[in-house]
């Protein structure tokens, strides 16, 4: 077996309103769910394959955190491929996602991409297929 990137950790505030950001608005999966009561916390995985052979998205979610995460200067983005950038943004604006950087080509060429953000803030760049 050769090595592979298996997976991303981010926090997150609320699962189930990030569970359905990614499943509902990105069209991936939910692969596993599992509460830890002696951590206190959940972790839920969410791709767009199975975790045997694609790289996912891990949830985490730290039960008695009130304060929302600083999602820092480092991070990025997470990139997800889209077959139609522009109908994909109409659908996310009218669910009330936050598009920071419409549908449109690279300023400087190349890709026709966007950006969204998730429930917490994440920048998610889409990039069309």
């Amino acid at each position: 077996m050769s090595n592979r990137l298996l997976h991303t950790m981010i926090r997150v505030m609320d699962m189930d309103k990030s569970i359905d950001f990614y499943t509902r608005h990105l069209g991936m999966k939910l692969l596993r769910r599992k509460d830890y009561p002696s951590g206190e916390f959940t972790l839920a995985f969410v791709g767009y394959g199975d975790e045997d052979d694609s790289s996912v998205i891990e949830l985490t979610h730290n039960w008695g955190r009130k304060e929302p995460y600083e999602i820092g200067t480092a991070f990025g983005h997470l990139a997800v491929g889209v077959e139609d950038i522009y109908g994909t943004c109409d659908k996310l604006a009218k669910e009330g996602v936050k598009i920071p950087r419409p549908a449109g080509p690279m300023a400087h060429g190349g890709s026709v991409i966007a950006f969204v953000e998730d429930p917490d803030g994440y920048k998610i760049e889409l990039v069309q297929k």
